[in-house]
């Protein structure tokens, strides 16, 4: 009965919306079209900016060159090797902020006493740049994989926390009451009203969180590490190999892009109740 409450709400109050959504999802390929379109317009301008100016490869290498250093540091394996740890630590990193957002997100939401006190002391946390904090971590937890990844659960943890507290207290009042009515737990209210309700705007912030992991974890590699796409940026710079510090560049884009689109399957997978 309480899931009908929630089809019925949604079918009335979000009917517009959905339309919208429905014009969104029936274009696709025309999406991907135009982001083919404007890389390839980039790889463009990059590359007769080098024709141009005639820069050498140490300040901008040609896409050309930066494309078979990418694929000669794949066939070694250097670059896997590197991305996996970068990886590693951005999904554990992840993983942690996700956990401990979500559970503090519900608390707070149904808190504000509590929120009050609290998310002021959050938002302060903000103000100090992770790159002021990492060689903290780095002193404190030294230079595994543990450091890496309790950067990038930082820098990852408020922007899930946000998106959680506004989607949970954006759950209709009304319909939480007439969920109560019908007899249905604390439980079975977060499970079966709540949480499909609050999904698309805790996904904003899940998505924005995924994009932030990888960049702490190469704060992490960057500040203090030998080994992920961090420390290889950081290696190549003293070395003047301009077209690696690309290579790895590439690799972190192509990485934050796989994540995001996880993500998005993930989200398209788990609001059901949106067509």
């Amino acid at each position: 009965m309480v899931r009908d409450l929630i089809f019925r709400y949604s079918a009335g109050a979000r009917s517009e919306g959905r339309r919208d959504r429905r014009g969104e999802r029936a274009r696709p390929s025309s999406s991907g079209a135009w982001m083919a379109v404007s890389l390839l317009l980039l790889v463009a301008v990059w590359q007769l900016i080098v024709s141009v100016q005639g820069y050498p490869a140490f300040i901008l290498p040609s896409p050309g060159l930066v494309v078979s250093r990418l694929a000669a540091e794949l066939a070694g394996g250097t670059l896997l090797h590197h991305a996996r740890l970068t990886f590693t630590a951005a999904a554990g990193g992840f993983a942690i902020a996700l956990a401990a957002s979500l559970a503090l997100g519900y608390l707070l939401a149904h808190t504000p006493r509590l929120e009050r006190v609290v998310a002021p002391q959050l938002a302060a946390t903000q103000a100090v740049p992770v790159v002021a904090i990492a060689p903290l971590i780095i002193l404190w937890l030294g230079v595994g994989i543990e450091a890496k990844i309790v950067v990038a659960a930082l820098v990852t943890f408020f922007p899930i926390l946000s998106s959680t507290i506004v989607a949970l207290r954006a759950v209709p009042r009304e319909l939480l009451e007439m969920a109560r009515i019908s007899g249905a737990s604390g439980w079975q209210t977060l499970r079966l009203v709540e949480l499909p309700l609050a999904l698309p705007g805790i996904f904003g912030g899940v998505k924005a969180g995924l994009a932030l992991a990888t960049t702490g974890a190469v704060v992490g590699e960057f500040v203090g590490g030998r080994d992920g796409l961090g420390a290889l940026i950081n290696i190549a710079r003293g070395l003047f190999d301009t077209p690696l510090m690309f290579a790895a560049l590439v690799m972190l884009a192509g990485m934050t892009l796989v994540f995001y689109l996880i993500a998005t399957l993930l989200e398209r997978a788990l609001v059901r109740w949106e067509p």
